[in-house]
Formats: structure tokens, sequence, C-alpha cells
């Protein structure tokens, strides 16, 4: 008997509601992830990879690669700690600017997510992500 995989029905879920959300940072040349740790960065100010792996609750070695994509664009920019032991990361000019022009364009993916799905099944959504 073939049962249905929760899991694969949600990860499906997950890819294309991620999809709609690339759709429209596209436009400032971002994906989702990379919104993502740009904002946890800001909100931060400044924090380790360690640290940032740990609020986005993803592998440290995970976070180092996407910061290094960061890096390069120019996007974040890694200080020394006070104690030398450590460095931490911070956003850029232009990480600052790329993150301020993708917020609309968030908010709009967020506008047509909820369009799509309307109150009850993100109701349901919240409710499983808490659940585990």
């Amino acid at each position: 008997m073939d049962a249905t995989c929760y899991c694969d029905l949600l990860r499906t879920a997950a890819r294309k509601t991620t999809a709609i959300y690339d759709r429209h940072l596209a436009a400032v040349e971002l994906t989702l992830a990379q919104y993502r740790l740009l904002k946890k960065i800001s909100r931060a100010g400044h924090l380790s990879i360690t640290e940032l792996a740990a609020v986005c609750d993803l592998d440290r070695s995970t976070i180092g690669r996407n910061v290094q994509v960061l890096q390069r664009h120019g996007l974040v920019e890694e200080t020394g700690c006070r104690d030398l032991r450590r460095s931490m990361l911070g956003l850029t000019d232009l990480g600052r600017q790329r993150l301020d022009a993708a917020a609309p364009l968030w908010q709009a993916a967020q506008a047509e997510i909820e369009a799509t799905l309307g109150p009850d099944r993100l109701a349901v959504i919240a409710s499983l992500s808490g659940a585990f």
C-alpha cells in the first residue's frame, strides 16, 4: 500500500513557495536564501558565521558557503572582533541598499502567497511550523 509521503508534500510546497519569492527578488538579483541572510545580519548588526548559523537553524558549512557568495557580490564583509579570535559579518553599503530595494519585492511575494492560500491555509502552515 502506497501512503502519501507528507515530507514530500511539504518539500514540494516549500520549493514552490521559494520560487515565488525568488521570482520577485530576481529584480534585485537576490534569492530568498540570500535575502534572509542579509535580513538576519542587518537585524543583528554584526555576528559571526557560527552565530548566523544558529539564528538560521542551519549548518555552519551551509551558511559559510552562502556567505561567500554574498561576499563575492560585495553585499557582506568580514570585520575583526575585539578579541581577534573570530571575524564578524556585517552588511556593506551595497548590501544595505540591496536589502532596502528587496523589501517591497519580498512584501509583494508575501501578498501573492497570502492571496493564493488564504487565511485558513496560512494558519495551518503557521501551526505546522511550531508542531515539530
